[in-house]
């Protein structure tokens, strides 16, 4: 049987997709002993609140319908965010070149996080440029990958 997360996806994604978005997560975690089933939508130049609620409403209406999760939670429908976390293969190609955050399970020099520039993927491992050093990290060291904004 599918995860929920990826049932869930399969749902929502046609939807963001009328809705001119594109689905980019779905996660489906319990906080403070409350389910959440959360959905993370993405447009050129930025999502909206009334996209996230066109969204919300069209997907809400299907997940009542197809009843795909037993008990209650409560569904968030909500923009990637600009320092979103880089997951998928795809994510990782897609924003080549763009400054990025890393952050280790255990401590490299004294230090759990590098911020630099994403320079590599490969079979997980994750290599970004710090000035002129490139950096690889594997995929087993690796707790998170996410984009950054720089000012």
């Amino acid at each position: 049987m599918a995860k929920i997360t990826e049932l869930v996806a399969d749902m929502a994604r046609p939807v963001a997709e009328d809705a001119g978005c594109e689905l980019w997560d779905v996660e489906y975690v319990r906080e403070a002993g409350t389910w959440y089933l959360r959905i993370y939508i993405d447009r050129d130049g930025g999502v909206d609140i009334l996209d996230c609620e066109t969204v919300s409403r069209k997907i809400s209406d299907l997940l009542d319908e197809a009843d795909p999760i037993e008990g209650s939670y409560t569904l968030e429908v909500s923009s990637a965010g600009a320092e979103r976390p880089l997951k998928r293969p795809s994510d990782f190609e897609r924003f080549m070149g763009s400054p990025v955050a890393v952050k280790l399970y255990k401590a490299q020099n004294g230090r759990k996080e590098f911020a630099g520039v994403l320079a590599g993927y490969k079979d997980g491992d994750i290599t970004i440029t710090v000035g002129d050093a490139a950096m690889t990290f594997p995929k087993a060291e690796v707790a998170l990958c996410r984009l950054r904004i720089e000012f």
